[in-house]
């Protein structure tokens, strides 16, 4: 056995294993996610409220530009939030929708790629503590429905409940679905606020500071209530 461990082959295998092992993956998954978020401050993506896109980009190739960068940098904790005003004040309503949503939905995609492909196979044995096992539970049995009420209600982070999701059971299908589904009514909201924000007066703007409002409250009353739910078992 000895003999068979130094030769080679054996080394070889040995430092395959290890490379490609449950922590390793985690290892570089961590990695990837502070290079990115060290990229993204670096860039600072918030500047597009300020200054705009570059301007050879225009049309249809500035929103399916500004699509993949928005997924890229919700992977990289960038918030939403700022993402979608942009939308907003850069393309107007329609198109700046249409671009916050396919962003959003090839962000959640690559979040979730990520964290199943690096992260799951070391994570789930830590799922031990009661409201961890009580989460992955809802949300490989309830896939759709849970992820549905997520998107529906703001306040949690975006990137850290598509890592979340990919730790569970959950299939890609109804995953991408709820998210697709879910995020429509908070993006539009800010979306419309981005477009809307050189006239903080009408009524489109108030409209949608409103609904910002209203769904933020009612995520914190539907987290407390769960929040009494788990302590009273």
């Amino acid at each position: 056995m000895l003999e068979s461990a130094a030769t080679p082959d054996g080394l070889a295998v040995r430092c395959t294993r290890v490379l490609f092992s449950p922590w390793s993956r985690l290892g570089l998954l961590l990695v990837l996610l502070v290079c990115a978020a060290a990229a993204m401050l670096v860039w600072q993506p918030q500047r597009l409220l300020a200054e705009g896109l570059p301007g050879q980009l225009s049309g249809p190739v500035a929103v399916v530009g500004f699509a993949l960068a928005y997924g890229v940098c919700t992977t990289a904790f960038v918030p939403r939030p700022v993402l979608n005003l942009a939308a907003g004040a850069l393309f107007g309503g329609q198109a700046g929708l249409v671009a916050a949503l396919a962003g959003t939905v090839l962000g959640a995609g690559l979040a979730f790629g990520l964290g199943r492909l690096l992260g799951q196979e070391a994570l789930r044995p830590l799922l031990r503590a009661r409201w961890a096992a009580a989460a992955d539970r809802q949300l490989s049995e309830h896939g759709f429905r849970s992820m549905l009420a997520l998107r529906l209600f703001p306040g949690l982070p975006f990137c850290a409940t598509n890592y979340c999701a990919a730790v569970s059971r959950m299939r890609w299908l109804p995953y991408l679905l709820a998210t697709a589904l879910g995020s429509v009514p908070n993006t539009g909201a800010y979306v419309i606020a981005g477009a809307r924000a050189s006239a903080p007066t009408s009524p489109a703007f108030l409209l949608s500071m409103g609904f910002i409002a209203v769904s933020g409250l009612g995520a914190l009353t539907v987290a407390w209530c769960k929040r009494r739910a788990l302590r009273g078992r």
